[in-house]
């Protein structure tokens, strides 16, 4: 009996994370994507006609936008499963979190959900970090953390890719420093932090790759814990994960934040002086890949339950 094709719309799909999503689906013989002529794609009634006759609908919209188009499916007996890859409902009540190496369970959860929050770049390199020291207890959820992280331009948008690709932007650029960046809600609530953390986000003039870091005082954790505690919690955490592995601190003391472009993996690095009493843990990815659309198209086959 042959397969089931899944049926697909990328609503936003002109987007770079859209874009990236549709070109990594178009291959497929599993899946059928549907598209509204360009002329049709702000008709409120062509959206909903589209919405009930897919299975699976992935929004790469503003998060106003994402709302509505969510209210659309809502309204829709039986609509489709949605797979939400903008921030509107990462932290929303009755939405499973889009990281599937997240806990124990969680890829079981996102395959049973009709409704997964696609997780954001930079929060999958904290929390990947953060929660499994937290869950071992090497972390406190009280414990002031700091995150360092610096991305690949295509991460920023249309206007920043522009920017970059015509010689307008800096060579690298520290941003948000207003402090409120729209991943720290998602990077408390998963990382299990009850005290707010310092995020300092940057841009650097390459294309996609990032690193996310967070230097730690290790006399100042409780039970004054070593790298070898770190790595082995990062060990057992990630022991059947697929894309997410513990990886050896380089030798030569420097990291490529390009290294995993064009993968869908993320590496943990722990780093440590101890004579020093210094450790840095270090996520790497490609911002596009493991954190966008490669996590996007990750949640999705555990949607149609591949």
């Amino acid at each position: 009996m042959r397969a089931m094709t899944i049926k697909i719309f990328i609503d936003g799909d002109a987007g770079t994370t859209g874009l990236e999503i549709r070109e990594r689906l178009a291959g497929r013989s599993d899946i059928s994507l549907l598209a509204l002529p360009q002329e049709r794609r702000k008709e409120v009634a062509a959206k909903r006609d589209i919405l009930a006759s897919v299975d699976v609908a992935i929004l790469c919209l503003p998060d106003a936008a994402a709302r509505e188009t969510v209210a659309l499916c809502d309204a829709i007996g039986g609509g489709p499963k949605v797979l939400d890859a903008s921030t509107a409902h990462r932290v929303a009540d009755r939405w499973v979190y889009g990281f599937a190496e997240l806990c124990e369970g969680q890829a079981a959860e996102i395959a049973a959900s009709r409704r997964v929050a696609n997780v954001g770049c930079y929060a999958t390199g904290a929390i990947a970090l953060i929660r499994p020291l937290v869950d071992a207890g090497l972390i406190g959820a009280d414990q002031p953390l700091t995150i360092n992280a610096v991305s690949g331009y295509s991460g920023g948008g249309r206007q920043m890719i522009e920017a970059y690709e015509s010689g307008k932007a800096p060579a690298f650029e520290l941003y948000a420093l207003g402090f409120e960046h729209k991943h720290l809600p998602e990077i408390m609530a998963y990382g299990r932090l009850a005290v707010r953390p310092l995020f300092v986000p940057s841009v650097g003039n390459f294309r996609q790759g990032m690193l996310v870091s967070i230097p730690l005082a290790l006399d100042a954790l409780p039970g004054k814990p070593k790298a070898r505690d770190f790595e082995n919690a990062y060990a057992r955490h990630y022991a059947s994960a697929k894309h997410v592995r513990l990886a050896a601190a380089p030798a030569n003391g420097k990291l490529d934040a390009l290294a995993l472009n064009g993968t869908d993996d993320l590496e943990v690095f722990v780093i440590a002086n101890e004579a020093r009493g210094h450790a840095l843990l270090v996520a790497r990815l490609d911002n596009l890949g493991k954190g966008a659309a490669g996590a996007a198209v990750q949640n999705l086959d555990l949607m149609m339950g591949k």
